[in-house]
């Protein structure tokens, strides 16, 4: 029988954090870090945006929140209650409390709209049929799909699938929201709409949301606060979208504005050109 879960020693203020990262480093092979001595807290209600360049470690964050991977230093706790991935009592308490919506969707393609959205709400639940039937229909109205919902997956765009992962995600009405990359490949108008209906369920429902995105501006227009992450898996800054636009740091300025001079490194760690081509024997 697994012991009970441990309880960590948060800050001052801690009743107002849902979601607290100490110290973790971890690392999905040994010897090379993906995350270095990090630290986050996630405020209840709040929306907040994990920003970064591609490889500094956003979505690994998600993963050890949601309990995919132990963590090899530190500690994540949601509500006081350190994660231990070898409880598995515990993970599926955890997972039943938050929504993920993942970077490409990852819809069912052999089902429906609807059929999707009700997935969880049949996994998790045992409601009946009509009871399924009204809570699909709302949470496809409230992405704007009501009349999508016999739709087959391959007779939906790329945006409307993306507001389809996001009904289902909602589907629970979970505390906890994971958004992986909820921008990539969206049309400009399709990417407002997504970043509307975030901020906007976010507050009719009470629940804390966490963005992983590259995107600052649009991140910026809908998240409360925000951390700016760089390699090798680091916080380099965090703060209200304000004191991030006013920072004097170099790499958050280069970041922020999408500059491509500065201390962020293009290129991953890698020996001379030369001595890889056999030049420098």
């Amino acid at each position: 029988m697994p012991s009970e879960p441990a309880r960590t020693n948060l800050d001052q203020g801690s009743a107002d954090t849902l979601v607290a990262i100490d110290h973790v480093s971890f690392g999905y092979e040994p010897g090379r870090n993906v995350l270095n001595d990090i630290s986050m807290r996630f405020k209840r209600g709040q929306v907040t945006a994990i920003l970064g360049g591609s490889g500094c470690g956003k979505t690994t964050v998600l993963r050890l929140i949601g309990g995919v991977y132990r963590v090899g230093q530190g500690s994540v706790s949601v509500d006081g209650e350190v994660i231990d991935t070898r409880n598995a009592g515990q993970l599926f308490r955890l997972r039943r409390r938050l929504g993920m919506l993942f970077q490409f969707g990852a819809l069912f393609t052999d089902l429906s709209v609807f059929e999707n959205v009700a997935f969880p709400l049949r996994e998790h639940t045992d409601l009946d049929d009509a009871m399924i039937r009204d809570i699909v229909l709302m949470k496809l109205n409230a992405v704007g799909l009501r009349g999508a919902a016999r739709l087959r997956i391959a007779e939906i765009s790329g945006g409307m699938g993306r507001r389809v992962a996001l009904a289902r995600a909602i589907a629970l009405d979970p505390e906890l929201l994971l958004y992986d990359e909820p921008f990539t490949g969206l049309d400009p108008i399709a990417m407002g709409v997504t970043a509307n209906l975030i901020r906007k369920l976010n507050d009719a429902t009470g629940a804390t949301s966490l963005i992983v995105s590259h995107d600052v501006q649009k991140c910026f227009e809908i998240c409360d606060y925000a951390y700016i992450m760089a390699s090798p898996g680091v916080v380099i800054a965090h703060g209200r979208p304000e004191e991030l636009n006013d920072s004097a740091d170099p790499q958050v300025r280069q970041f922020i504005r999408g500059e491509p001079d500065g201390p962020v490194p293009f290129h991953y760690p890698a020996p001379p050109l030369a001595q890889d081509l056999g030049q420098g024997a």
